[in-house]
């Protein structure tokens, strides 16, 4: 990865929910402005290091720096207040509210108060959150949707609204998990697009994702797990061809080297 400063820093965290090790000895650092992609077959580990991060859950052991501050202990709250915002595989938008009303909701972090927390919601139309909210949604194309109830919009740009709702806490960091999961190749190409303007200002993007295409698109660094342990560390342009998550994914027989001359892109679908 670059040189710049890590924003972001994992250090020997471990996680276990009775006997079962869920993350295991896990460090990695991103730096700012990276995007970078978290893999890993099913039950890997990859939501769970995102819950460790945005505070869901707190470690047995390890450490977790956001911009040099350790946030090992500190409330989900106080993270976002940091500069860490997340969204969801499941979308969670509240779908009988505007678009412009859920968008206005992200920015509930920068409050300081009840009243402040509920002013955003009140009737002035041209309050300065609402203001604030319908110019993000124009920054990114999504003026169009402002008063459409969310739930009668398509499930592609609910995705994006999503995503900048994530943006009105001003976040230095955006944790995205499997953004691409239900949309179609158009819309998925449409998002990488989103996501990559999102990184050209500024915002440092980690992502969970399945879908190798929007991975190879985006991302310039990938990291994955496989059984909460952490298999590789490097540029996404390699991943495909390391042996070790090649085992991961498709047993130890199916490696590159031993797989038939005709059948060695069939690792295309690792994620």
């Amino acid at each position: 990865m670059n040189g710049a400063q890590p924003i972001l820093q994992l250090q020997d965290v471990s996680l276990s929910f009775g006997g079962l090790t869920v993350v295991n000895d896990v460090s990695f650092a991103v730096p700012h402005g990276a995007r970078v992609a978290l893999i890993g077959p099913n039950g890997a580990g990859k939501t769970t290091v995102f819950n460790l991060i945005s505070g869901v859950y707190a470690p047995d052991c390890g450490r977790i720096l956001l911009n040099d501050t350790e946030i090992t202990a500190i409330p989900s709250r106080r993270r976002i207040a940091l500069g860490l915002s997340r969204s969801f595989q499941n979308i969670r938008l509240m779908p009988h509210l505007s678009v412009v009303d859920n968008v206005m909701l992200g920015q509930h972090a920068r409050n300081k108060d009840i009243g402040s927390l509920l002013k955003p919601l009140g009737r002035i139309w041209r309050s300065r959150a609402r203001q604030e909210a319908e110019a993000r949604l124009k920054s990114f194309g999504l003026d169009l949707y402002p008063g459409e109830v969310v739930a009668n919009l398509p499930y592609g740009i609910r995705k994006k609204i999503e995503v900048v709702r994530a943006l009105m806490s001003d976040p230095k960091l955006l944790l995205l998990d499997e953004p691409a999961a239900g949309l179609n190749p158009r819309e998925t190409a449409n998002l990488k697009d989103f996501l990559a303007e999102i990184s050209d200002r500024g915002v440092t993007i980690v992502v969970v994702e399945h879908d190798m295409g929007l991975v190879r698109g985006l991302c310039q660094h990938t990291i994955v797990l496989n059984f909460g342990r952490k298999i590789y560390d490097g540029p996404t342009a390699r991943v495909q061809d390391d042996p070790t998550v090649l085992e991961a994914y498709l047993g130890r027989h199916y490696t590159t080297d031993a797989a038939p001359a005709g059948e060695k892109r069939r690792h295309d679908h690792v994620a």
